[in-house]
């Protein structure tokens, strides 16, 4: 890789000769600019506005604005001069933990490159340095006419340099979040978070730019005289009126693209950890109220235990009163059956003394 600036990395008294490669590349698609109507290149032009002539590019140097519009020449002499000690220097100024830098600071990566044999023993004490302490070095180095902040990170086998903005040039997010109150339900946040389980991790291995993707295939029909392909109407977006049902439709569009059941009675919800609501906190009750509270208990159970005790009476009594209305009947149903027995044969008695 081609080396974009050369200097040394100044660890206390120790000076590490490296060489600045660029750890990232664009892949983008760039375009021209073209007339529309006969191709042409658009191309720009640097005149000055005094003369009104085209300069050539070793004709132009810096110059500051002042605030009445004065240009100010600045040369790279005049900037040589800087009492600037970083100028080919990354100078560290500090270790910390990884988590006290904010990401909203990370510009550019850089590798850090051994400028030679000399320079492999130190840069390996600097790497194992910042692997055993689990901290990263706080830089500041000077490119592109400008000091800058850094922070240097092991990474494999080599260095890296993370160039980073100052403070003052992070915002502080005001006016951004939304202004209204807004009351988030458990519900909600099972769902959203069952859905953050659901969707679960990726290995960015598998990501591409679709996008770029899609612009080499127009280009490529393009050249060939083809008319590119039309990409699908992307669905309609509307607001989301019910949340829930946006979180659980999402729950299950999750679990199809995974080829899992999406069922609606599928949706796995669980309940977030260390979570207490009002709704679910016990109540905390003095001693007189606990203790009446038992009474009450107490004096339940024992009424709960004579009714059952009465009911089993009661269910006796009438088991009793059953078996004796059970007998009785039969009783009469005997005596009554005699008693037609008896008349009958007297009948048949009286009839037969007739005939003789």
């Amino acid at each position: 890789m081609r080396s974009i600036w050369n200097g040394a990395i100044s660890f206390g008294l120790v000076s590490i000769p490296i060489k600045l490669v660029n750890a990232t590349e664009n892949h983008s698609i760039s375009f021209r600019q073209i007339h529309t109507e006969d191709g042409g290149r658009i191309r720009y032009r640097k005149v000055c506005e005094l003369e009104d002539r085209e300069v050539s590019q070793s004709e132009i140097g810096k110059g500051y604005e002042d605030a009445d519009g004065t240009i100010i020449p600045i040369t790279d002499e005049d900037l040589s001069h800087l009492p600037l000690p970083t100028a080919k220097t990354i100078e560290i100024v500090a270790f910390v933990p990884a988590d006290r830098i904010d990401p909203l600071q990370m510009d550019a990566a850089y590798y850090l490159q051994a400028g030679g044999a000399p320079a492999a023993k130190p840069y390996t004490l600097l790497r194992e340095a910042l692997k055993r302490s689990n901290k990263v070095a706080i830089t500041k180095y000077a490119l592109r006419g400008r000091e800058r902040l850094g922070m240097l990170r092991v990474v494999g086998d080599a260095i890296a340099m993370h160039g980073l903005l100052w403070p003052d040039e992070v915002r502080a997010p005001e006016g951004v979040a939304p202004d209204t109150d807004v009351t988030v339900r458990d519900k909600e946040l099972d769902l959203a978070d069952a859905l953050m389980d659901t969707l679960g991790e990726v290995d960015l291995e598998d990501l591409h730019d679709e996008y770029r993707e899609a612009v080499e295939e127009v280009v490529a029909a393009k050249a060939a005289g083809e008319t590119p392909r039309e990409a699908p109407s992307a669905a309609p977006s509307g607001k989301v009126l019910d949340l829930m049902a946006a979180l659980e439709n999402s729950v299950r569009a999750a679990k199809e693209s995974r080829g899992e059941p999406a069922g609606r009675e599928e949706a796995e919800v669980r309940q977030l950890p260390d979570r207490k609501t009002a709704r679910t906190a016990p109540k905390q009750t003095g001693g007189k109220k606990s203790t009446s509270t038992a009474k009450k208990t107490a004096a339940s159970a024992k009424k709960a235990t004579q009714t059952s005790e009465s009911a089993k009476k009661a269910a006796s009594t009438n088991k009793s009163t059953a078996s004796t209305s059970k007998s009785t009947a039969s009783k009469k149903t005997a005596a009554t059956s005699k008693s037609t027995a008896k008349k009958t044969a007297a009948k048949k008695t009286t009839a037969r003394k007739r005939s003789a």
